[in-house]
């Protein structure tokens, strides 16, 4: 179940920068004449909710795994928001990202294994 919650926590995380680069896409970036109606767009506040949860199942994850695990495996999460920016925002990924992306899961499942 802590695996699970974990997971979670990290589909959050992604979720929440998917969300908030979406509301600044339909804002036209971040401007200061722009700040207030950015941060209270609907888009950046679920983000910003969506956070809290990661961060609610964050500390039940703390509570039932060693820090030690729990921390790298949640950098699973830089790979997956490469996926992301690829599939959903159509950007253009380099390989050098790709092979870093890579790494990154081979550290996590090297980090995982008992």
């Amino acid at each position: 179940m802590a695996y699970f919650m974990l997971l979670l926590n990290i589909m959050l995380l992604v979720a929440g920068q998917i969300i908030w680069k979406m509301g600044l896409q339909a804002r036209g970036g971040l401007h200061v004449s722009s700040l207030l109606s950015v941060v209270f767009s609907p888009l950046i506040l679920l983000g910003l909710a969506l956070y809290a949860i990661a961060t609610g199942l964050w500390f039940l994850v703390l509570s039932r795994l060693p820090l030690s695990l729990a921390y790298p495996l949640q950098s699973l999460a830089y790979a997956i928001g490469i996926f992301a920016a690829w599939y959903i925002f159509g950007e253009s990924i380099p390989l050098n990202r790709w092979i870093g992306a890579g790494v990154i899961v081979m550290g996590a499942v090297i980090i995982a294994v008992r």
